[in-house]
């Protein structure tokens, strides 16, 4: 059994039957996918519950190319590069656009599957291509942006092409006539005139202050998924909740902060062992050292069973939780009605 605890950045005590790390795509062709496999790129959206009966892949692939276009830069990068550093080098190259997305953890080939996003910004919305194995054909492939079914934190590779598909490279394109999105949050301080590099260490000073460091406290990054909910339900909740935050999707429906619905529940600090919901941001599930899977899944389902008795509202986990037998969903609220 190999040890999987540093591979995934919620550091709980697990492992694997074997760990094969791919640094050039071209090795994927080989492995034998019929046994269990489960693929992972920095491990900070995902957390093993317990030991995985069955074969890890890290994809670890590196490169980034720039081709100038006269209104685009297209830029492709292997799904092994970390996204944060993706981001400050293409702004350090005057190539702005995804500075909004700045200090999300994880990789290339990660923002995809996740349709990663922050203050008013998606990957979507510059993603052209998406290029992996295919497994089934036993092929290399391209899926185009519409291919990949993009959603809110969802995509085509969590669904019809999961455990399908493995990604190998990302192709975005970032128009050259920048506009800045200061529609959410911090940055609505900012001037018009800020600049992408302003508007990343805006982001950065954010993420900052509200999410600690993997690196010196176990986390996963933003555990729960912000819920979407219809207009008419969102007002109710207003008039007795005047001060939530809720932002518009479309006509009929509109986002809640998840963070706040979980603080105001009064659960920032709770905890089951040393995981426990962090005090700088309810959003964040954070792990001291010294706790078990079955620690994590009781704080989820507390968490769920507490915000839905308050609010009627149902709380999906954003981070990807993997058992022995694979990845599971964890919902302890039998109600739907406005989920």
């Amino acid at each position: 059994m190999t040890s999987l605890q540093s591979y995934h950045t919620f550091s709980l005590p697990s492992g694997c039957e074997s760990l094969i790390v791919i640094t050039d795509p071209h090795a994927l062709v080989e492995l034998d996918f019929s046994r269990p496999f489960f693929l992972i790129g920095e491990g900070s959206n995902t957390i093993f519950l317990e030991d995985y009966a069955g074969t890890v892949i890290k994809l670890a692939t590196l490169g980034v190319d720039i081709e100038q276009q006269d209104d685009d830069y297209i830029v492709t990068v292997a799904a092994g590069e970390n996204w944060h550093q993706l981001v400050t080098k293409l702004l350090d190259n005057g190539i702005d656009g995804l500075e909004n997305l700045a200090l999300i953890p994880g990789t290339v080939g990660a923002a995809p599957v996740q349709n990663i996003g922050a203050y008013g910004v998606e990957v979507s919305q510059f993603i052209t291509a998406v290029r992996g194995f295919d497994i089934a054909e036993r092929r290399f492939t391209t899926l185009t942006n519409a291919e990949c079914e993009f959603g809110y934190r969802d995509s085509v590779f969590k669904h019809r092409l999961k455990d399908k598909f493995v990604i190998t490279e990302v192709t975005l394109t970032l128009p050259k006539r920048w506009q800045p999105t200061l529609s959410y949050g911090p940055l609505q301080s900012l001037s018009d005139t800020a600049t992408a590099q302003q508007i990343c260490e805006a982001v950065i000073v954010t993420r900052n202050s509200k999410l600690p460091d993997p690196a010196t406290l176990a986390n996963a990054g933003s555990f729960f998924k912000n819920p979407v909910v219809d207009r008419a339900f969102a007002a109710q909740l207003q008039s007795k909740f005047p001060e939530m935050p809720a932002f518009d999707v479309d006509n009929d429906h509109v986002k809640l902060a998840a963070g706040w619905l979980i603080d105001k529940a009064g659960l920032k600090g709770c905890h089951r062992g040393a995981i426990r919901v962090y005090e700088k941001q309810a959003l964040v599930l954070v792990h001291s050292g010294g706790s078990t899977g079955e620690d994590l899944t009781q704080l989820v389902s507390h968490i769920q069973q507490t915000v839905w008795q308050k609010f009627a509202v149902l709380l999906e986990h954003e981070v990807r939780l993997i058992t022995k037998h694979g990845e599971c969903q964890l919902q302890s609220v039998e109600c739907h009605e406005n989920a």
